[in-house]
């Protein structure tokens, strides 16, 4: 019953979007198109996602023309004008690469992701609706690991309306999506509209709790999240040069220090000086863009919604008239506070925009498509290098080798045998730990194939931004369903490392990677539970997860490792000797610790640039869409640890050392030691985060992430070495 629910909890995630029958205007449905028009480059990474205008006095004069602005800068950097006369390869090159989209005209839609056709009040059909729903997300901060509900702020609430169903993938990213109390029809413009009024107290505990939570939010610059038509509400603002930067949220508020300085978004308005104050933007011009359908009857549909907050100190709350000095709360205020909330909205045709590419705009403001071009070529550059190495090995090398090793047929030139061929009685030999090893490899299987196919299908445009929650979901499914792969993997490695305690192996394989993942998990959901934060998941979510874990995956695992025991151990192409080789004195480059920090240089090398931008989406609450770029950065890692691996396995080979099982592993693992240093690099020199929970939830993670990472890296340089170790001792003549 408890594993037929979770089934049911999974296949509930959906679109809080009505799915609409098969529309058609012409445009390509899928949402992956947007981001190849975003294929603009600019010299710069785009700064901060919360940097706000520069003030025109301190704008410099000159555009940035060397180098990139630091994270903090307040300068954003807008892509340039588009290519007209580009190469129709190269177009078709960049799409693929970000996602291809299905034709024009075709009327295939993601589950959820149909276009929602509005009509004017009077003109409803079952096929066209007036009504206009927004929805509010959590609200988070560059700040802060924890985001928090909407319901969590004493803001104006909804009256009433159903919350939308959340996938799985939302649950764990921790997005709370609510009904707001923002309520349009279409086309219908509204003026300084009063949504409620919040009175403080601040000599009742209860009230002055409230002020509190609401000023400590300003400060840490929490961030609103709106969604119309599962479309972001975005704030767009000139910033350096005359550009726009379009932010998909918006700010609570901003802070004066007691000495006079402008925080955050307190820059974009003169009228907000006074010291130690807060000022609350408790007003919002909302501008919703629509174009019309081809087809004429049957409406409009939206492609932006864009609003800019403002501060108004309303006088007469029942008729406000949205004008006069901001609303300012001082931090020393006491008595009565009055905060009114109001908002305007007008409507406005855009014929330039349609549908399918109604993300392009928010996307041309994050121009990454120059930098992931360079770390592209970067990445072919290690490759090349590494390959050629390679390539120089096996054929010169171990052509060589092999044919002198075949021809020596006396005696006396068998006891002047040197280099790899000498340990061919002992290159099979079982490393120690082998029960470790092979656990290891059955969960780095499950971690790679989860992670290849995941990436395949995000290129598709199956998880798209707008699909919110799949990309998680999809991952969490495909790893639950892939125990039999990892069962399977460990039981015939462990078999062939001469292993009988398969029940104790099945056991490992099954929880001990993934206990270490839901310990530190559990641990870090105890913190969020503590915080009260929206990230915290849910205890029925949890039973979930662990449901998912104990009546799918393990099942699965046992299966795989029936099926791995049950099979011959792998014949390995040489006998293993009854009494182990003495290893020679080795090298200092030969010894196993350089040669495994040596490793994973290159490997890294091949992914920081990549593995900016994923922390950015991460920690800074970036939009990640290049999923093209990513999956292509994913095959170059995977050739780059095989070939790094096989050239250093090769050296020691040569110097006669046989334990080659471990350190082709950790070889290619410790790619994951040089992710952690990053991310603390990371940690120190771009994010803002404070406060003593924020820093253990950021380091917590960080170790879930780099636990998978070494074990994904690890099992691809194990396999490498495995392969080539079996393939240079079956071609060579062994008596």
């Amino acid at each position: 019953m408890l594993c037929r629910n979770v089934v049911r909890f999974l296949l509930r995630g959906r679109s809080y979007l009505p799915v609409q029958p098969e529309l058609s205007d012409g445009d390509p449905p899928s949402c992956s198109a947007a981001a190849a028009s975003s294929c603009a480059a600019s010299p710069c990474v785009p700064p901060h996602p919360r940097a706000f205008p520069v003030p025109p006095s301190s704008r410099p004069s000159q555009p940035c023309s060397r180098g990139c602005p630091p994270a903090r800068s307040t300068a954003v950097m807008s892509p340039g004008p588009r290519p007209s006369s580009s190469p129709r390869w190269r177009w078709l090159l960049l799409s693929l690469l970000l996602g291809a989209a299905p034709g024009p005209g075709s009327t295939f839609y993601l589950p959820g992701l149909a276009p929602v056709n509005f009509c004017e009040e009077g003109k409803e059909s079952p096929e066209c609706k007036s009504g206009i729903e927004l929805f509010v997300n959590r609200l988070d901060s560059v700040e802060s690991v924890l985001p928090y509900e909407y319901t969590a702020f004493d803001f104006c609430q909804a009256a009433g309306g159903k919350r939308p169903s959340e996938n799985l993938g939302q649950v764990l990213f921790g997005e709370r999506i609510e009904p707001s109390p923002y309520k349009f029809s279409f086309k219908k413009e509204e003026t300084c509209k009063i949504v409620c009024t919040k009175t403080y107290h601040t000599d009742k505990a209860e009230d002055k709790q409230k002020l509190e939570f609401l000023k400590k939010s300003m400060l840490l610059n929490y961030q609103h999240h709106w969604i119309v038509d599962n479309m972001p509400v975005t704030w767009c603002y000139e910033v350096e040069d005359g550009q726009r930067f379009c932010n998909p949220g918006f700010p609570i508020g901003c802070y004066i220090t007691d000495k006079g300085r402008a925080k955050d978004a307190c820059v974009i308005n003169s009228e907000f000086h006074e010291k130690d104050t807060f000022y609350i933007f408790n007003h919002v011009d909302i501008k919703i863009f629509y174009h019309i359908v081809e087809s004429g009857a049957m409406g409009a549909r939206l492609v932006a919604a864009k609003l800019e907050p403002k501060s108004y100190k309303h006088t007469h709350t029942d008729k406000p008239d949205c004008s006069g000095p901001p609303m300012d709360i001082s931090n020393k205020a006491t008595g009565e506070i009055k905060i009114a909330y109001t908002y305007s909205v007008s409507f406005h045709e855009q014929k330039n925009i349609r549908w399918a590419s109604r993300w392009d705009y928010i996307l041309e403001s994050m121009p990454h498509t120059h930098i992931q071009w360079f770390s592209i070529m970067n990445s072919l550059v290690i490759v090349l290098f590494l390959s050629g190495m390679v390539a120089m090995i096996m054929l010169r090398t171990l052509h060589k080798d092999i044919a002198r090793y075949n021809q020596m047929d006396s005696t006396e030139d068998a006891q002047e045998e040197f280099g790899w061929k000498l340990v061919h009685g002992d290159i099979f030999r079982p490393p120690r730990k082998g029960m470790l090893l092979s656990v290891f490899l059955g969960s780095g299987t499950q971690i790679l194939i989860m992670t290849f196919v995941t990436l395949f299908f995000a290129c598709l445009g199956f998880l798209s931004p707008a699909n919110r929650g799949a990309l998680m979901t999809c991952a969490v499914v495909l790893w639950v369903l892939l125990g039999t792969p990892a069962g399977y993997v460990a039981a015939r490695f462990y078999k062939s490392f001469g292993g009988e305690k398969w029940k104790t192996n099945v056991l490992l394989t099954s929880f001990l990677c993934p206990g270490i993942v839901f310990a530190d998990f559990f641990t870090m959901n105890l913190i969020l539970w503590g915080e009260g934060s929206s990230a915290a998941i849910p205890f029925g979510t949890l039973v979930a997860i662990l449901a998912l874990w104990f009546c799918i995956s393990v099942p699965l695992t046992f299966i795989g490792a029936y099926f791995g025991f049950k099979k011959n151990a792998i014949e390995h192409p040489v006998r293993t000797n009854q009494i182990p080789r003495q290893i020679p004195e080795q090298s200092f480059y030969t010894k196993p610790l350089p040669g495994i920090i040596m490793g994973g240089i290159l490997p890294f090398g091949c992914i920081f640039i990549q593995l900016f931008f994923i922390l950015n989406s991460i920690w800074s609450h970036q939009m990640y869409y290049m999923f093209g770029f990513l999956f292509l950065v994913f095959i170059i890692l995977v050739i780059t640890c095989s070939e790094a691996t096989i050239l250093l396995c090769y050296f020691h080979l040569c110097a006669e050392d046989y334990h080659w099982q471990w350190r082709s592993f950790l070889t290619s693992g410790f790619t994951a030691v040089y992710f952690l240093i990053y991310a603390i690099h990371y940690f120190f020199s771009k994010l803002q985060i404070i406060g003593t929970a924020s820093t253990i939830l950021y380091f917590g993670y960080t170790m879930i992430m780099v636990l998978i990472f070494f074990l994904f890296t690890g099992t691809i340089g194990f396999f490498a070495c495995f392969w080539f170790v079996t393939k240079i001792y079956s071609v060579v003549k062994v008596d």
